[in-house]
């Protein structure tokens, strides 16, 4: 079973930050799971808001951010040197009690593969793949985002420049970004995610392929489906479990990995 750090480990360290995909790395998780979006001067950033989220970000000048007020603090109009002035750790986060607090911002892309892999090859670690959400909507076009188009093409091309392919895995909750992927990047594996309760040949149809992987909230699953989404050659990976009776639950419906704050509870299953 395919343990994924979700957003690197955020139930030990700060989300979408280079020290939690490190802490998962150390661990030993076999997939890195991210969320990026795009900033004012075109930098893919690792975020999994479009905007300064008050619960876990403060500004330049040390000060927090009204919840009312956050989404004027929007990424997509900021260049990122603006968006590595904000400390997004030190505050920690109410729901992760274990999470350990530090002053850290969100990091490029590039910079987090950069120095994953340098540790990887410096301790002599098992190569990780990156599972890496494109955080898009329709109703996010030009406001929060860009165009699916443009986009998934600055994050494809980020990408083929630090990574193989057969690394990367491309996950979305929106179905344009997944078509566009599957039309113009057939090298990429995709990983279609699914909140709400939805009949996945539904979704599949809707798609116009099959993708890869199916990822849903592990809540709306169970074995029969599973096994009925496996049986069409679709790996399940549902997200995020965080009990050790809830991953314990997945691993006896035969899931093929799971998305998790606390990769640690998951490898000791393992």
């Amino acid at each position: 079973m395919e343990i994924q750090g979700h957003r690197g480990a955020r139930g030990l360290s700060p989300e979408n930050t280079i020290v939690a995909f490190e802490k998962a790395v150390d661990l030993g998780v076999g997939v890195l799971e991210l969320d990026v979006v795009i900033t004012k001067d075109k930098q893919v950033v690792i975020s999994h808001e479009a905007y300064m989220s008050s619960a876990i970000c403060k500004t330049p000048d040390n000060k927090t951010i009204e919840h009312s007020e956050e989404k004027k603090h929007n990424i997509y109009q900021m260049t990122y040197e603006e968006v590595s002035g904000y400390d997004c750790g030190s505050i920690g986060n109410e729901r992760f009690p274990e999470q350990e607090k530090q002053k850290v911002s969100k990091p490029l892309l590039k910079d987090m593969i950069k120095a994953i892999e340098e540790r990887i090859t410096a301790n002599n670690l098992p190569k990780v793949k990156y599972n890496i959400e494109i955080k898009s909507s329709h109703k996010g076009d030009e406001i929060f985002h860009p165009k699916p188009e443009e986009f998934s093409d600055l994050v494809y091309e980020q990408i083929k420049a630090l990574l193989p392919m057969d690394r990367v895995v491309i996950q979305s909750f929106d179905l344009r970004i997944l078509k566009y992927f599957h039309e113009k990047y057939p090298d990429v594996t995709l990983s279609v995610l699914v909140e709400k309760k939805m009949g996945f040949n539904n979704i599949f149809k809707e798609l116009g392929f099959t993708p890869e992987i199916f990822s849903p909230y592990y809540r709306h699953i169970s074995a029969k489906v599973v096994k009925k989404i496996q049986d069409q050659g679709v790996k399940v990976i549902p997200w995020t479990v965080n009990e050790e009776n809830e991953m314990k639950l997945m691993q006896e419906w035969g899931v093929d990995g799971l998305i998790t704050d606390y990769p640690d509870r998951a490898l000791n299953l393992k």
